[in-house]
């Protein structure tokens, strides 16, 4: 499959608010968005489905969390 964006996301505090907010919002404009929490079947290879994602994407966007960038 091939993605349009591939959403990277670090941390809870952002996971149920700002990053499933951004994830809707690209989905609604018609924008197919890698998310781990989405893509990711239970008992895959992680780091084998992430490399493959990550590579069939056009842009990236990653999400840092303001409690793990002590900021």
């Amino acid at each position: 499959m091939y993605y349009d964006v591939f959403m990277s996301f670090r941390g809870e505090d952002t996971r149920k608010t700002f990053t499933d907010q951004l994830y809707k919002a690209l989905m609604d404009e018609g924008y197919q968005t890698f998310r781990d929490d989405n893509e990711i079947e239970r008992g895959e290879d992680i780091k084998s489905e992430l490399n493959k994602a990550i590579h069939s994407s056009k842009s990236s966007i990653f999400v840092l969390s303001k409690k793990l960038c002590n900021v």
